[in-house]
């Protein structure tokens, strides 16, 4: 007889002796379903894990609510006959623990500092692991997905794929050491303008960017791209707002809103951005300046950058999650194109920035990228659909009490 077992056991002796109450027991009957008991040790440990798989909400319900729901698959799998052997159940707390890049006795050691039980995380798998099972052989033959479905749903995946797209001015101030005070004031300034006119008219004076020569406008880029917080920021301002100045390295940003609308744009933050940087010496000299044109002109890649005779050391190249962007590396690649560049900062020993886009990687779909795989999401979601309505069904049938 296995801990869990034990335990079950004992809470359904002492939940039939007494009141059924949640006690301070540790091993007290808090609910009762059918003939099996959750306790209050049970609750607790499942608040542990699901802390420990940072799940969002109020975990202590959520605890309730999913251990009630695991009385019902265990006791219909009883029923039917379903075990779950060690082997079997072996693999998949390592399959489950490969997600964290870790083996499953390294992952249950972890859980364990953490002061979850290694039954608790046995149970949470087999359990979920043999409905899954139990689930594709009861109901698989009833699952039939056509070709006409399949074409619905990617039709329907190219609409959700239909992100904001917004129509920005920008204001880049150079804040070299010792002017950053100067270069906030003056940004501060800028904010309080009231037309569009007027924000073209100053970044056409003291914008450090190639967007000055056309007043600062920028052409349509999808919101994503943006850091997530900024993005928020965006969607609060009504066409011709400013933002409030935006401290970067090495220079002060202002952002205009001119417009935005429903475009063809990711809806979702990319995975990682590739992207390359190169120091400049000279700073905003115009040999410099004009440096940085012409390595624009001749680049198509970030490939080509590493074949124009450029000190090696001056080249960095990097993928990183967005999150890990700098703020001011983040806004410079917003409105690129892959193999477009955008230079006017300067880092903190003096030299010119030229900031490249290789590349944005986004995450897949739900789903698969291909017809193969759609018909495979679809029939995982209409196996779930069987899944709720069985575990529906039980509930309706069963007698929970302390729930």
């Amino acid at each position: 007889m296995t801990t869990q077992t034990f335990l079950r056991a004992l809470c359904v002796a002492l939940a039939l002796s007494g009141p059924l109450v949640a006690q301070e027991g540790l091993f007290s009957a808090v609910i009762v379903v059918n003939d099996g008991a959750v306790t209050g040790w049970e609750i607790d440990q499942r608040i542990r894990l699901l802390q420990a798989f940072n799940t969002p909400g109020d975990l202590p319900e959520e605890a309730r609510t999913q251990l009630v729901e695991d009385r019902l698959k265990q006791q219909e799998l009883e029923r039917r006959g379903v075990v779950l052997d060690e082997p079997t159940l072996a693999r998949a707390i390592d399959d489950f623990a490969a997600r964290a890049g870790v083996s499953g006795e390294e992952f249950t050691a972890q859980l364990g500092a953490e002061g979850i039980a290694p039954e608790t995380l046995r149970d949470y798998v087999a359990t979920n692991v043999a409905w899954r099972d139990y689930v594709r052989a009861r109901f698989g033959d009833d699952v039939e997905v056509t070709e006409p479905e399949v074409d619905q749903a990617l039709a329907q995946r190219t609409t959700q794929s239909q992100g904001i797209e917004v129509l920005l001015s920008e204001i880049i101030i150079p804040a070299p050491p010792g002017q950053e005070a100067q270069a906030l004031a003056l940004a501060r300034r800028i904010a309080q303008v009231g037309t569009t006119a007027e924000f073209e008219a100053a970044a056409r004076e003291v914008s450090a960017v190639a967007s000055a020569e056309n007043g600062g406008r920028l052409d349509w880029s999808p919101l994503s791209n943006y850091p997530e917080a900024l993005g928020e920021v965006l969607l609060a301002l009504r066409p011709g707002e400013v933002t409030a100045p935006l401290t970067l390295q090495g220079a002060v940003a202002l952002l205009q809103l001119r417009d935005l609308r429903q475009g063809a744009a990711p809806t979702a933050q990319p995975e990682s951005v590739d992207y390359a940087m190169v120091r400049i010496p000279g700073g905003r000299s115009p040999e410099a300046l004009a440096l940085a044109a012409r390595i624009d002109a001749a680049t198509d890649t970030c490939t080509d950058l590493f074949g124009l005779g450029l000190p090696p050391a001056s080249i960095a190249r990097q993928s990183v999650a967005p999150a890990a962007l700098p703020a001011e590396v983040a806004l410079d690649l917003a409105t690129l194109d892959p193999g477009e560049a955008t230079w006017g900062r300067t880092d903190t020993d003096g030299a010119l920035l030229l900031t490249v886009l290789c590349g944005r990687t986004y995450p897949l779909p739900e789903g698969a990228s291909d017809r193969a795989g759609v018909t495979t999401a679809l029939q995982g979601t209409r196996l779930q659909a069987y899944a709720d309505a069985l575990l529906a069904d039980l509930r309706a049938s069963a007698t929970i009490v302390g729930e």
